[in-house]
């Protein structure tokens, strides 16, 4: 599985959990750190660890393990690191105070609601 399928895998999983607002960077032209960064909320601690332990099994069960990850004791942002592909789950305010998506704005930007992509920067 390359890392665009990691990522878009990562976010439809993050939808079927309800996440919100589910970005997909992609840093290929911008940064040597990741391919790609996918940036969801969740409403509450509950929802974010639902979120994170959700991607988390079901990317295993496709033979993806996170290298790394961290914030799953506080639940407010937790990264999982698959080399390639970060992905940062979020609850809202911290969303905002760190706002990633302006940090990297230089990087295209795939939206996912309702399990489609609105643009696929798959190439």
């Amino acid at each position: 599985m390359n890392s665009y399928q990691i990522a878009k895998n990562a976010a439809e999983i993050a939808l079927s959990k309800k996440a919100n607002d589910v970005v997909l960077m992609d840093l290929r032209k911008v940064s040597s750190m990741a391919d790609y960064f996918l940036i969801c909320s969740g409403d509450v601690d509950l929802h974010v660890k639902a979120i994170v332990d959700e991607i988390k099994s079901q990317l295993r069960d496709r033979k993806v393990k996170p290298w790394h990850v961290e914030g799953y004791q506080n639940l407010s942002w937790v990264l999982m690191d698959y080399v390639d592909v970060v992905v940062h789950v979020f609850r809202p305010e911290m969303r905002e105070f760190y706002n990633l998506e302006k940090l990297w704005g230089d990087a295209p930007v795939q939206n996912f609601a309702d399990g489609e992509a609105e643009s696929v920067p798959s190439s």
